[in-house]
């Protein structure tokens, strides 16, 4: 007898596909946005729609520039994963629910170490009514985020930069 996935594994596998759509050079994020037990939304990294994608234009700006994990995502092409799945949804469905999010690296497959939502994303999701993020650190393992945390701690007050 087969063993049944364990629910937020099943999740983050979503996550996981949805991520392998994703269109950057440096890091394939996925989000899935789950309330009531029923997927809301999903989203990928992606060029805005109608734009070329870094896999068009062949180079990341970010890395030619040398730019750190992190930082200046203004000169980014990409809409980022949780934006997206944000985007795709209404906020009354939003509330309350739990956004699961896969990060892995293009040039080893690794999932991403201390993967997170950066300060433009945590901003949405605070707005989007979103009440905790679950972040898969490798296919077994992940960490539970309140979203409240986030409030009480606000990063934008202190020095430290990126995710």
């Amino acid at each position: 007898m087969s063993t049944r996935i364990e629910k937020t594994n099943y999740y983050l596998d979503i996550a996981e596909v949805v991520a392998a759509r994703c269109t950057c050079l440096r890091r394939h994020y996925g989000a899935v946005i789950v309330k009531n037990d029923e997927i809301i939304s999903t989203g990928y990294v992606g060029a805005p729609r109608g734009r070329a994608n870094c896999t068009d234009v062949g180079f990341c700006r970010r890395e030619k520039l040398g730019i750190a994990r992190g930082q200046r995502y203004e000169l980014c092409r990409s809409v980022h994963a949780e934006a997206n799945a944000i985007i795709s949804a209404s906020r009354r469905d939003m509330m309350d629910s739990t956004l699961y999010l896969v990060g892995k690296e293009v040039s080893t497959g690794d999932y991403v170490k201390e993967a997170n939502s950066c300060a433009m994303c945590k901003r949405m999701i605070i707005n989007a009514g979103i009440a905790r993020v679950v972040i898969r650190d490798d296919k077994e393992r992940w960490r539970e985020i309140a979203v409240s945390d986030w409030v009480e701690n606000d990063d934008s007050m202190t020095d430290v930069l990126g995710y």
